[in-house]
Order: C-alpha cells, then sequence, then structure tokens
C-alpha cells in the first residue's frame, strides 16, 4: 500500500501508540484508531476474544493497523453498512 493522507497516518505522540503489539512500528497505520468492524462481532474477520462479561475485546487484533489493513477494512464496511439499513 502507498502511504497517502487518505489511507495512511501515524500518531506517535499519541499515549497509546502503538496500541497494539507488533512487529514492525514504523509500518504501524492509526488511520482506523476506532476499528469500523467491532460492530460485526464474530465476522468482523480480526483476531479477537469476548471477556467474561461478554464485552468484545480487540486488544490483540492488529489486523488494521497492518499494511494492508486499510484494504481488509474497506472491503468488509459495506457489511457495518447493511447493520445500519433501515429495514
Amino acid at each position: 500500500m502507498e502511504k497517502s493522507g487518505w489511507n495512511y497516518a501515524q500518531n506517535r505522540e499519541c499515549p497509546y501508540f502503538p496500541c497494539h503489539k507488533v512487529a514492525d512500528g514504523e509500518e504501524f497505520n492509526c488511520f482506523f484508531c476506532f476499528c469500523p468492524l467491532y460492530a460485526l462481532g464474530e465476522i468482523c474477520g480480526g483476531k479477537f476474544c469476548y471477556t467474561e462479561s461478554g464485552i468484545k475485546d480487540c486488544s490483540n487484533c492488529p489486523l488494521p493497523h497492518l499494511s494492508g489493513g486499510y484494504e481488509f477494512v474497506m472491503k468488509k464496511l459495506p457489511s457495518v453498512t447493511e447493520l445500519a439499513r433501515k429495514k
């Protein structure tokens, strides 16, 4: 992926940077600081678990922050739109 302002951002001043453990912090993409696929629950495609109280925990999922993560999220985004569609 070519890094540009519309698909890549990095905020090293963020107190949580990097918010996920990754091999290469130089490539870490903060564009999706909060993953738009969270609402998809079990079909998001990422590495997640559920807490004992049933809350989705994505702290072990670096997917939206890795190379190719932007493209992955954008391909899955229509599923989020479908969740919000008025029935």
